[in-house]
């Protein structure tokens, strides 16, 4: 048990790490060096670890057994005024941190379908860490997408949305926090079975 939450927490940080930087490294391609003068492009953890984020909450949740495990790193700073394209360009960096993941998760998953589709072993320690892998990141890569401020989604969804409705990303703003919080507290079941569904479909094994 102390092992495998050890484990979790570690996969954890370091995915929500790659998250972020992946934040960074777009902004900086697009023109935005915030990101990179503040020294947040670097994958040491030390960098980004936020206590109560990145290790108290999901400590609490492993523990607790709550089903699921959250956590977040300190963002990425980014001036969106920097980006070179100012209509889709936050929104590119919003969704970069999600897809980041999304390739962690294909590349680990792929891993496991690929060994036992050729016969070769793979030992219980292994598949239990990769499939970890995979879960984590698949679990982040979604959750992020989800269209409520702070998370990545609320900016791509902003993009397509006309300028006239800026008052309503304001006020979906103010009280974001709040709604992600009722959202994981009433309505996680909404993209658990997407979770789910996509790691049978990457790996071939059930959750």
């Amino acid at each position: 048990m102390a092992i495998d939450l050890i484990f979790q927490i570690v996969i954890l940080i370091f995915s929500v790490v790659i998250h972020e930087v992946s934040h960074g490294y777009a902004a900086y391609k697009l023109g935005d060096p915030t990101a990179k003068y503040q020294g947040r492009l670097s994958i040491n953890p030390l960098r980004h670890l936020d206590l109560f984020g990145s290790i108290i909450i999901p400590l609490l949740l492993i523990i607790s057994k709550a089903g699921f495990i959250i956590g977040w790193a300190k963002p990425v700073p980014v001036n969106v005024y920097n980006l070179r394209n100012q209509r889709w360009g936050e929104a590119i960096v919003a969704a970069a941190g999600p897809l980041s993941n999304i390739i962690v998760a294909l590349i680990f998953g792929l891993i496991i379908r690929f060994a036992f589709a050729s016969g070769a072993s793979i030992t219980t320690p292994v598949l239990t860490i990769t499939s970890i892998i995979v879960f984590i990141n698949l679990l982040l890569a979604i959750f992020n997408l989800v269209p409520i401020p702070p998370l990545d989604g609320s900016k791509i969804l902003f993009a397509f949305l006309p300028e006239r409705a800026r008052a309503f990303r304001e006020v979906l703003e103010s009280f974001g926090f709040f709604i992600v919080l009722l959202f994981i507290l009433f309505f996680w079941h909404l993209i658990a079975p997407i979770i789910s569904g996509l790691f049978m479909l990457i790996t071939g094994l059930y959750l």
